[in-house]
């Protein structure tokens, strides 16, 4: 599996995994998070757990369980880390802790490292037994609700270290901080090379046509994904440019308000024949894969985001992204290089014309934004951060080259 990545990922990255797995080998490492399918952190442990195991590192995925109050309060929690305004009572905040210590009581949170992926299970801190723990946050906390922030602090601090997507994110935390942007996996299902046959009979089954331009964004169901706001962007794209939309995403199963997003997105699509809104299984690696290399156009119009990894994705696919210059978006596109930032509805729209309308411009800006996430995107830059810090954390002041 790992020599899959040989003439792919950069040199330097694959000689560093290799002798961090030698430093850490047979060492174990736990990682948790909250859901097994849907969002990003799921893909990127779905992949990168087996290659740690391959590198010789004895590691572990294990995901806490809840109910239905406890999703809906850690969405609440999400949100406010987000910037939204949200009332989280003390009473909430205490069922959030019991979950965590009843999913503690049943999980084996012994191991050498331990990685703790977003808010729903940081409590679980308070159970800690051996090893180097980190808390690692894929959110967009440039601009949170202080009191929610503060709030999770007082689990945070008691961390060996936190890691963060982007500079901006990080708090003024009493313990290490680590920047680790996330990844793509250049091999997976999702981002392989696939024929032109297989991409249309993708295109096929959901019965959308490659004789227009196909204007896409793929994401969660989300507002903070401003899918309302694609769609108004498309409207004033049609007004001059002949194309079609195409809105897909998959559920994850710690969302609780996807299903309520999904149906606002219908309802202001007003069935319109151009828009395709596809509510994917998931697992629909094969099919994002295709929607994404068949696209003249990728948006991912992000008001918050933590990174996005449907950019790399793109990007890695040699299409030019429009993001919103939000959260770690602006780390993967180059402005003007690599695709375009934008900041509203009209200025979407903009750009969108201007690459409909200069298909060479747009040609260029794929090849360099698939260069841009070769060097900085892929999942073997990710692991060698995450065994990076590992090792840092276990030996302060020592070189990784230290014999």
């Amino acid at each position: 599996m790992f020599d899959q990545y040989i003439g792919i990922s950069p040199k330097s990255d694959l000689i560093l995994l290799q002798t961090l797995g030698e430093k850490l080998h047979k060492r174990t490492f736990l990682h948790i998070n909250s859901t097994r399918e849907g969002g990003g952190v799921a893909e990127i442990l779905q992949r990168m757990i087996p290659m740690l195991g391959e590198l010789g590192i004895q590691a572990r995925w294990e995901v806490i369980e809840g109910d239905a109050k406890f999703f809906d309060i850690t969405k609440k929690i999400h949100n406010a880390i987000q910037g939204n305004i949200e009332d989280i009572t003390e009473e909430m905040w205490q069922h959030h802790y019991e979950i965590n210590k009843k999913n503690a009581e049943k999980l084996n949170l012994e191991a050498d490292a331990v990685l703790i992926h977003d808010p729903q299970p940081v409590p679980l801190i308070e159970f800690k037994k051996t090893g180097v723990w980190l808390w690692r946050c894929h959110i967009d906390v440039s601009s949170p609700q202080e009191e929610v922030c503060d709030y999770l602090t007082r689990y945070c601090r008691k961390y060996d270290a936190a890691i963060f997507s982007v500079a901006k994110f990080a708090r003024a935390f009493p313990i290490d901080e680590f920047i680790v942007s996330p990844s793509i996996d250049p091999v997976s299902e999702k981002n392989k090379e696939l024929t032109r046959d297989e991409i249309g009979s993708i295109l096929e089954k959901f019965q959308i046509t490659a004789d227009r331009p196909i204007i896409l964004q793929v994401s969660r169901f989300d507002r903070f994904k401003d899918p309302i706001g694609v769609i108004k962007a498309y409207r004033l794209v049609k007004k001059y440019n002949d194309c079609v939309l195409v809105l897909a995403g998959s559920p994850a199963t710690d969302d609780p308000e996807g299903e309520k997003v999904l149906d606002e997105v219908r309802e202001y699509a007003a069935n319109d024949p151009d828009i395709s809104i596809l509510l994917l299984p998931p697992f629909s690696d094969r099919d994002i894969n295709a929607l994404q290399r068949s696209a003249t156009v990728i948006l991912q119009k992000s008001l918050r985001e933590g990174f996005g990894l449907t950019v790399s994705e793109a990007m890695w696919k040699g299409k030019p992204v429009i993001g919103g210059a939000a959260g770690g978006i602006p780390l993967q596109i180059i402005h003007g290089v690599t695709g375009f930032l934008v900041y509203s509805v009209e200025g979407a729209a903009f750009r969108v014309r201007q690459l409909l309308n200069n298909p060479v411009m747009a040609e260029e800006m794929g090849e360099k934004a698939r260069e841009h996430v070769r060097k900085n995107f892929l999942i073997t830059r990710q692991m060698r951060d995450y065994l990076s810090v590992w090792y840092a954390m276990e030996n302060k002041g020592r070189s990784i080259l230290e014999l």
